[in-house]
């Protein structure tokens, strides 16, 4: 399964004190798995932003101790400051950034609203996607008043917070009430125009932001501005939802641009943003010279933009991710003002170089990797070797794809191998991955031998985990064979349909992949012969041997077509 990360931007009503920052922050770093991104203080406004991420469950508990801390050190009968405000932590918002969806970052933060409220006495709003009443899904609504109207809030059944209403005591008025929610990540994004005028970068921003202009009497610049009848400007909206955009002159760099956030890329991606501004930019005469994403970005934006720019070249999309970021990178200027660098603009990036970096198998060099199997380590051993056959022959199958896609005379077929090649990438991934894994199952069968064995206890406890480690290090194996099959249908594909000066990479990649099968087989073999539980290794057996039966039957007639187109 791959790996969520949802970020966290919790907002402390303290901007000036370093030393309660720092403790607050503190409490953060001190939970495994999450990365501690930036740390925003405003003397001004009296506040600071932190920015964290990781996978759900170690996040929000981050959170949570934050809260806890915050709520210790900070005083809200004390505090000034020129940002709206309701408590010691203001708000706290869960973002999803990869493999998680909106609404499941919304159940989570209910949860911790209802566990600040139970376990702080802290009350509680929830907002944005996590809202429980309507209204409150903006942010405004919940701190309508803010910290100096809690007394009455609490006190009015329409107002009161939704976790933890109580009478306004003592300790509410030192800390304060939350708003807890979850939005979409919002990305922060300059596009360059080759303009020094402040005034033509507004009337881009206006022709494309949600909001878009009012609307005027007669001369659309200076016409007197049309009102409805609460006195409100009418607005003409702009083309692209979920947008806010102006423009301004920055003068470090000397030029004009159209600053816009993205609170919704699932509505308005990167991508869509950089073509329509450069649609209005172009109308007016003017032209995007470049882009600069301002703090960080998910992978899949830059993904998604990459693949979108590659289509319109009709191109492949199976390629390696460090391309098509490329692509995408030299497609919108990324590095106009300065370099893009992904590891520090990418936040999957960011997070797994603050990881403490294990040393990965699939990281090593080819000379590498073999001097480390041919070694007196018994690890990486044949089941990490069958991963490797698995994940080279989808490999050759891409190259084969990509290579009929980019075939001079067969560009309209360039889509029909670039869905091919994109399965392929997919499935060396998930082979790549079990290089790893596979090395993992074995070594933590050899921590169990180190586990103590004194007692009863003791013993049935080692029984215990050396039957897990050992079911674990049978279904690995097995979850390669199963992962290896997949390669043949596109490698069969390729062998009848692809790039004929390819067709015998098509079948070295048949080979490649039955000997995955049957190398992983071994592995479920001899693995499944240590488990108590002999109809389960019976099961496991009968299933990986019917995969490698398929998988010499397919290999049999891949290696059939090869050889007429060969003859």
């Amino acid at each position: 399964m791959k790996k969520q990360l949802i970020e966290c931007v919790p907002n402390f009503s303290e901007g000036a004190d370093l030393e309660i920052i720092d403790k607050i922050t503190a409490e953060i770093s001190k939970i495994n798995g999450v990365s501690l991104l930036d740390v925003d203080s405003g003397v001004a406004t009296n506040r600071t932003v932190v920015t964290f991420v990781g996978e759900p469950e170690p996040v929000v508990e981050a959170a949570f101790q934050a809260v806890k801390k915050a709520s210790e050190l900070i005083d809200m009968r004390k505090h000034k400051g020129s940002h709206p405000r309701l408590g010691a932590t203001d708000v706290l918002p869960l973002i999803p950034v990869a493999n998680i969806s909106l609404e499941e970052c919304a159940a989570l933060a209910r949860k911790l609203a209802e566990r600040i409220a139970l376990e702080l006495e802290i009350p509680t709003y929830c907002y944005e996607s996590a809202a429980l009443k309507p209204e409150r899904k903006n942010l405004a609504v919940c701190r309508e008043g803010e910290y100096e109207a809690l007394p009455k809030k609490v006190a009015s059944p329409e107002l009161a917070p939704d976790f933890g209403c109580r009478p306004f005591d003592e300790k509410m008025a030192r800390t304060g009430s939350t708003i807890v929610g979850a939005r979409d990540f919002l990305v922060a994004v300059n596009f360059n125009l080759n303009t020094t005028s402040t005034r033509r970068a507004n009337a881009v921003a206006f022709d494309v932001r949600e909001k878009g202009r009012p609307v005027r009497e007669g001369n659309p610049i200076t016409g007197k501005i049309v009102r409805d009848e609460m006195g409100e400007p009418v607005m003409k909206p702009g083309t692209l939802k979920a947008v806010k955009a102006i423009g301004w002159f920055i003068d470090e760099y000397g030029i004009a641009q159209v600053s816009m956030n993205l609170t919704d890329l699932s509505v308005t991606p990167l991508h869509v943003a950089f073509e329509e501004v450069c649609r209005a930019a172009r109308e007016r005469g003017l032209r995007v010279t470049g882009t600069e994403i301002v703090g960080l970005i998910p992978k899949k934006a830059i993904i998604e933009a990459g693949k979108y720019f590659l289509r319109k070249q009709r191109r492949s999309l199976g390629l390696p991710e460090s391309e098509i970021i490329k692509i995408a990178v030299k497609s919108m200027g990324l590095d106009d003002l300065k370099p893009f660098i992904a590891d520090e603009k990418i936040i999957e990036y960011v997070l797994k170089r603050n990881e403490e970096k294990k040393a990965q198998l699939v990281d090593m060099t080819v000379r590498g990797f073999a001097e480390e199997t041919a070694s007196e380590s018994p690890a990486p051993g044949g089941g990490s070797i069958s991963a490797y056959m698995g994940a080279l022959g989808a490999a050759l199958g891409t190259m084969v794809a990509n290579l009929s896609s980019h075939k001079a005379g067969w560009d309209d077929r360039w889509e029909e191998f670039s869905d091919w090649a994109e399965k392929g990438h997919e499935i060396m991934e998930e082979l790549l991955a079990l290089v790893d894994e596979d090395t993992e199952a074995f070594n933590g069968i050899m921590k169990v031998f180190s586990m103590p064995k004194s007692t009863e206890e003791e013993k049935a406890a080692r029984r215990r985990a050396l039957q897990e480690a050992t079911l674990y290090a049978t279904v690995v194996p097995l979850r390669t064979m199963q992962a290896s099959m997949k390669a043949f249908p596109i490698l069969e594909e390729m062998a009848r349909e692809g790039n004929p000066n390819s067709v015998s990479d098509a079948g070295v990649g048949a080979l490649a992949a039955r000997s995955a099968v049957l190398g992983a087989l071994l592995n479920v073999k001899i693995n499944a012969a240590g488990l108590d539980d002999k109809q389960k290794a019976a099961e496991l057996i009968k299933d990986a041997e019917k995969l490698a039966a398929d998988a010499c039957r397919a290999e049999t007639e891949i290696l059939k077509i090869v050889n007429t187109k060969i003859a």
